[in-house]
């Protein structure tokens, strides 16, 4: 079995919940990180959208295309 390793994120996560098993917390700190993801995901579709590498042209191409990748 492959050993997995940690980034720096994930290390810092791991020993912050290693005190705190609330759930409700957890649920907190999800939603305080999906917050933080989908700010950045619309701040760079800004940027692109600003910078014309994306339009409207290119969204509708987009659209209904399967874009997900099999890990």
């Amino acid at each position: 079995m492959a050993s997995t390793v940690f980034n720096p994120i994930q290390q810092h996560l791991l020993k912050m919940f290693a005190y705190d098993d609330n759930l409700e917390r957890l649920a907190e700190i999800k939603a305080l990180l999906t917050k933080y993801y989908a700010e950045k995901v619309d701040q760079r579709m800004n940027q692109l959208w600003d910078e014309g590498i994306l339009d409207q042209q290119r969204l509708d191409e987009l659209r209904g295309k399967h874009l997900r990748i099999e890990l």
